[in-house]
Order: structure tokens, then sequence, then C-alpha cells
């Protein structure tokens, strides 16, 4: 027996529980047939999903996602809503910290009894208004908007501007919606911290490294740098746009991904591009991944230096 045998109302249910493909329509003869044949297949504990779905979820991270979050809220109640990081993963908003694994966060209304806790689910409990929910690979989903404000409130301070600077740089919010949102969740926890990150975030942040290095920057008490700024030499040639400028000081600094390093040419590219900022009378200073975790001091330190160098031009 295959699910072509099943009656087509069976067949366009995806994922569910053991129960819910009983009451579907398949008898527990029929279930254990298809289970052995592998048409269906399980993907947690008492929750199946068909063949095609896992085999159409393989080569898609987002769609691998939202078949865990479809089968996690199989398993603790269907008015569970994405959230939180599993929302982010569905919009393709950048998170610090890769979920990895079958982690799943999810949001229900309050009142639901938690039960027994399930493993690699994270659950929330808020009231979550239609305006603020959408549907994203088959699964109901925290609006990007209300995702961020979430992340926000629930994340270090670091972890939400990363988050938020996605979201904005994607323009998949915007200053005016976070307000919103904000102004409803005026009294939640966390609400305080959201705003702090609102308020600092940007889009023109370009990386996930330029979102953390802003943050160590203003930690460390440097000036707010001017973003993306675009330095031309003094004959008005265009150079090229720079992750960080202080023009106050004359002083760059660019945030280098691995990648830069690993292609020759592009290397070659810096490294003129660098020479023709210097001649234009700016100090650069790199700083990779590494360095701003691991020897944060030292880039400050650089740059500080490049501040005080300034007089030398």
């Amino acid at each position: 027996m295959t699910l072509s045998d099943v009656p087509a109302a069976v067949r366009k249910k995806t994922v569910g529980t053991a129960g819910e493909w009983r009451a579907a329509g398949i008898t527990p003869a029929q279930f254990r047939s298809l289970t052995r044949a592998g048409d269906l297949v399980r993907v947690r504990h008492g929750v199946y999903a068909t063949r095609s779905a896992v085999e159409s979820a393989a080569a898609d991270p987002r769609q691998r996602h939202a078949l865990r979050v479809a089968a996690a809220r199989a398993a603790v109640g269907r008015q569970a809503i994405a959230s939180h990081q599993s929302a982010a993963v569905l919009h393709g908003i950048d998170l610090l910290r890769d979920p990895g694994g079958d982690a799943v966060w999810l949001t229900r209304p309050p009142g639901q009894r938690c039960g027994r806790q399930l493993e690699g689910i994270h659950l929330y409990s808020a009231r979550l208004p239609e305006s603020h929910v959408t549907a994203l690979s088959g699964v109901r989903v925290t609006t990007a908007t209300r995702t961020v404000v979430d992340l926000a409130r629930s994340l270090p301070f670091m972890e939400g501007v990363v988050a938020v600077d996605s979201a904005l740089r994607l323009g998949k919010t915007t200053d005016f919606g976070m307000a919103g949102i904000l102004r409803a969740c005026a009294k939640w926890p966390g609400a305080d911290r959201a705003r702090r990150v609102a308020g600092f975030s940007s889009e023109d942040a370009g990386s996930v490294l330029e979102s953390c290095a802003r943050v160590v920057f203003a930690e460390a008490g440097l000036p707010a740098p001017v973003l993306q700024a675009a330095i031309a030499t003094a004959n008005a040639e265009f150079i090229g746009r720079v992750d960080f400028c202080w023009p106050a000081y004359q002083v760059i600094a660019e945030a280098d991904g691995m990648a830069k390093y690993d292609n020759p040419r592009r290397a070659r590219e810096q490294i003129l591009r660098d020479t023709r900022l210097r001649d234009a009378g700016y100090k650069v200073v790199h700083f990779t991944w590494s360095e701003l975790f691991d020897t944060r001091e030292r880039v400050i330190s650089r740059i500080r230096a490049a501040f005080a160098a300034r007089s030398s031009y």
C-alpha cells in the first residue's frame, strides 16, 4: 500500500500525529503499512510526515526548518505559532548564533497547559494579534517585525542588533513598524532593551560582522561612525564605500570576512583600494571576525591609534 491508495483528502495532508493521520481517514492497519513502506516518516516522537515532504525539504534549509516547526506544532497544539529564532530562520533574518540542530521556537496563547516538556521545543506564552502573524513555507509564523522585536526583547543586546539590522537591511521591517509593536508591548519583559536595540540598529550595517562591530565600538566608547560612507579623492574621483568612517579623524575601519583572504583577486583589489584611500588622506584599519571577538581590545587600540595619528597627514 502507498499514499496513492488512500482518499484524496488524506493525500493533501503532509504532517501530523499518528492520531491525526487516523482521524483523517487512515486505518491503523494502513498506518502501519505506510510507515513500514517509508511513505510516512517519523519526524519526531509521535509525529509523521509524508516521504515527499521530507524529501522536498532535504535540499532547502528553510523548508527543513518549516517541517520541524510543523512537526512541533502537531506535538504541542495547532494554535502554536513559529516565533523568535524559528521565525527568523523562516524569514531569512540573520542570527548571531545559528540555531542548529532540531530546536524549534513557538509561541502559543496564554492559559494553555504546558504538560511535559518536549525535547527541542522552546515554548513562549503570549497573545498574538492576527496582524502579528503571517504564513511562510506552509506554517503560521510571526511577522518579520514582531519576530525581531521578540528577539530584541529576549536576546542579549548584540544578538538583538544583529537580527534587527538584518531585517532593516533586507527591507523586512521598518523603524515605523517596530515602533508600533513596541508601543503594543510597552510593559512586556525586555521591552526597554528592545527599544534600545531598535534605536541603535541601522539598515546600513552590511553584515553580521559589521553589526557586531558597531556594538563593540559603542561599548568601547568610540564615537559613532558613518556607515557605508562614500569616499572620493580630492578631485572627486569615487574610490568606494567603506564599512565604517570617522570623517573628523579621517579614519576608516573595514570588517573583513575570510572570503576576502581566500580569494587572491579580491585580496589584490583590497590592497589597491587601501592604497587609494591612504593617498586620499585616510588611515585604514582592518579587522576580522576572530580579532573582533578574541582580541577586541587590540582592534579598539588600533582605531584609537589611528585617531591620534590624524595630525600626521
